[in-house]
C-alpha cells in the first residue's frame, strides 16, 4: 500500500505542557484513519502540525513520501475549526471565495454541493443553515479541487443524532470514492462506525495504533452454561488465563487475561467432566479497549 502520511517521533510542548510526545503514525492510501482521545490528548495539535499551522519542537513528517511543500499541501483538504463563512452569502458565493483563495475555478462547486447534499439549498443564505449544514458546507469547501486527503477535526462535535448520521454517511461516501480521510474525534462510537484504522492518544502519547477490526475481533468474555453451575465455576477458574467471572441465574460470564479460543474452553471443560449446553462469545467494543488503555496509562 502507498503511504500517504508518515509521522516520525514528533513532539510539541507549550511551556510545561507536553501536548504531543514522540508520536509516530503511518496512514496509507484509502484508509479512514481515526485519531482518538479525550480532550487535551493532542489530537488537534497533531493535525495542526501536519497542516503546517504550528511547528513541532522535534520530529518530522512526510506527505506522499516527500518533505512537506506547497505542492503537497494542494493535495490535502481540511476542516480544523468551526465553519466560518459570510452569513449573508449563499453556499455558491461562499465557495467561490474559497475557490479564489485556493486558485481554483468554479466548475467544481456544483459537484461538492451535490456530494454534501446542499445543492437544493444553494441559494439560501449561510445564516439560515443549521449547524449540521454549516459543517457539511465546510467539508464541501475542503473537497474543492478533489483533494487526495481530507483532514477533519471533530467533524460531528456539537451535532444532534441526525446531524451526526449525515456527517457519517458523507465521510463514508467520500472515502468510497477513493479519498484518504484522517479525522480526530473523542466519540468512540463514531470512530468504531466510520474508521478502518485508529490511533489512541492520551496526554500526547500513543497508546494504540492499528485496525479497528482487530480491536473488535478480540473477545471480551464468554457466556457459559452447564447443568451444574457450581461445578462449571469450580473448573473454569482453573483454566489458564482465567481472570474473573460474574454469575447470574444459570449463566456464568467469564473474563480472560488474553485472547481465548472458544474451542479451547469447550475442550478443557469437557476433559474435566463439564458438558456445556451454552457457549456464547462476546466481542470487545472499541470503548472497552479505549478505557482499558487509559486505565493502564495512569
Amino acid at each position: 500500500m502507498e503511504t500517504v502520511l508518515s509521522i516520525q517521533q514528533i513532539s510539541k510542548q507549550y511551556g510545561k505542557i507536553q501536548a504531543v510526545k514522540k508520536l509516530s503514525i503511518e496512514v496509507e492510501k484509502g484508509q479512514i484513519f481515526g485519531i482518538l482521545g479525550p480532550n487535551g490528548s493532542g489530537k488537534t495539535t497533531t493535525l495542526s502540525i501536519i497542516l503546517d499551522l504550528i511547528r513541532a519542537n522535534e520530529g518530522s513528517y512526510r506527505w506522499f513520501g516527500e518533505e512537506p511543500s506547497k505542492e503537497s499541501r494542494k493535495r490535502i483538504g481540511s476542516v480544523i475549526e468551526n465553519p466560518n463563512f459570510f452569513p449573508y452569502l449563499n453556499p455558491v458565493d461562499n465557495l467561490k471565495i474559497v475557490a479564489d483563495i485556493k486558485n481554483l475555478d468554479y466548475n467544481d462547486i456544483d459537484r461538492v454541493l451535490h456530494l454534501t447534499g446542499l445543492h437544493e439549498r444553494k441559494k439560501s443564505r449561510f445564516r439560515t443553515f443549521s449547524f449540521g449544514m454549516k459543517q457539511r458546507l465546510a467539508i464541501a469547501s475542503a473537497m474543492l479541487g478533489e483533494p487526495e486527503v481530507l483532514i477533519l477535526d471533530e467533524p460531528t462535535n456539537g451535532l444532534d443524532p441526525q446531524g451526526i448520521a449525515h456527517i457519517r454517511d458523507l465521510i463514508l461516501l467520500v472515502a468510497g470514492q477513493g479519498t484518504t480521510i484522517i479525522l480526530a474525534s473523542h466519540l468512540l462510537d463514531e470512530v468504531q462506525k466510520i474508521c478502518s484504522h485508529v490511533a489512541v492518544l492520551s496526554k500526547g502519547k500513543k497508546l494504540f495504533d492499528g485496525k479497528v477490526s482487530e480491536v473488535l475481533a478480540i473477545s471480551d468474555s464468554f457466556e457459559l452454561r452447564a447443568a451444574n453451575r457450581e461445578d462449571l465455576i469450580r473448573v473454569i477458574t482453573t483454566f489458564p488465563g482465567f481472570k474473573s467471572l460474574e454469575s447470574s441465574k444459570d449463566i456464568v460470564q467469564v473474563f480472560f487475561k488474553g485472547d481465548v479460543n472458544p474451542e479451547e474452553i469447550n475442550t478443557y471443560l469437557f476433559s474435566n467432566g463439564i458438558t456445556l449446553n451454552h457457549l456464547s462469545e462476546r466481542k470487545r467494543s472499541l470503548e472497552q479497549h479505549f478505557l482499558e488503555l487509559l486505565q493502564n496509562n495512569k
